[in-house]
């Protein structure tokens, strides 16, 4: 997955790194500024991971890059209100793009493309032949093995993207007046993002893989592919996005609309219910009431009920209140932070 994240700051990256480093101030940031600025940021997201809140990287860096230069009378007031237009349009289009696919797609996905586990191991090595060769797992079946081929690409389309909008957040406070040269700040960013998500990261993924919804291998994926499409669009245009905020809005709008699936299902089964005992009361048909067996209703009763499980609207407050509030403080620190200290610039 870093080859991936690599890739992606290598490439799409770079139109990112170029909004950050000249484009939100009209200035470029000394070698001093940005360090400063990545201590910054550093500190706050490092505490947003270990709370386990998923903050958004890009947000941070834009609010802190214009505290810098609100600072020092720098700033582009254009740039940065385009950027902010995107970052309320954005979740919105995720959200919708997600309660599509979960209200009217997901489920004949569900049903031709289920991606199902089993247990012991995927692959074995076959050694009757003359070379040893894979062959599948005890109970592995091809359905099971397109679908684990399918979450890896998917996961690693996600990444790709990751890089493209991440990198850039390490590189451009860094790279705008060339002290450090752009290719070699790229790999070290990669680096240092890859140990992050081997050991900070990983209450954040928790948190963003059970608390929002509940999470099926096809939804992974359908969100993986959904989020990453629409963050990849917007890095290739320079868009400085968060792919943090894409992938929960689109799990929270998958949620939402599996749930309100299920709910519209369960009250048209209700209504039907009703209608035969209407029609036995009144001793129309009274075969009617067998017809429209009453099992049918508790087992969707039982998934009404779960309809509450994948979709938290508290998670979504707590998340939404953290975007709202991430750049904004990241903003004043900045601003207060250079204001004091003349290393601004």
């Amino acid at each position: 997955m870093i080859f991936f994240v690599f890739l992606g700051g290598w490439t799409i990256g770079r139109n990112v790194i170029d909004t950050l480093s000249n484009g939100i101030i009209t200035s470029s940031i000394s070698i001093e500024s940005g360090s400063a600025l990545l201590l910054c940021i550093g500190l706050g997201i490092l505490l947003a991971n270990v709370i386990g809140v998923p903050v958004a990287t890009s947000m941070t860096t834009v609010g802190s890059i214009a505290g810098l230069g609100l600072a020092t009378g720098t700033i582009r007031w254009a740039v940065v209100g385009e950027i902010v237009v995107w970052w309320l349009v954005t979740p919105v289009i995720s959200f919708w793009a997600g309660a599509v696919i979960g209200r009217y797609l997901y489920p004949s996905l569900d049903r031709r493309v289920r991606v199902t586990t089993s247990r012991g191991a995927l692959l074995r090595i076959d050694r009757d032949g003359i070379l040893p060769t894979l062959a599948l797992g005890p109970n592995t079946t091809a359905q099971e093995l397109l679908g684990t081929a399918l979450v890896l690409v998917s996961a690693c389309y996600m990444a790709f993207v990751a890089g493209a909008s991440n990198v850039p957040n390490v590189v451009a406070p860094v790279v705008s007046d060339g002290v450090v040269g752009g290719d070699a700040a790229i790999g070290i960013g990669t680096i240092a993002i890859g140990l992050g998500g081997f050991t900070i990261a990983r209450r954040t993924m928790e948190s963003v893989g059970s608390d929002l919804t509940e999470m099926s291998l096809l939804s992974a994926v359908l969100v993986m592919l959904t989020a990453a499409t629409i963050t990849g669009i917007l890095s290739f245009i320079g868009i400085p996005i968060s792919l943090v905020m894409a992938t929960v809005m689109t799990i929270v709008g998958l949620g939402w609309g599996r749930a309100s699936r299920l709910v519209v299902e369960y009250g048209e089964l209700r209504g039907n219910q009703t209608n035969a005992t209407e029609s036995v009361k009144t001793g129309v048909v009274a075969e009617k009431a067998t017809e429209n067996h009453p099992p049918t209703i508790a087992r969707n009763e039982q998934a009404a009920t779960s309809a509450t499980e994948l979709f938290d609207p508290g998670s979504v407050a707590k998340f939404t209140s953290v975007w709202i509030l991430g750049p904004c403080v990241s903003a004043g620190l900045s601003y207060a932070f250079f204001a004091v200290l003349p290393i601004g610039g």
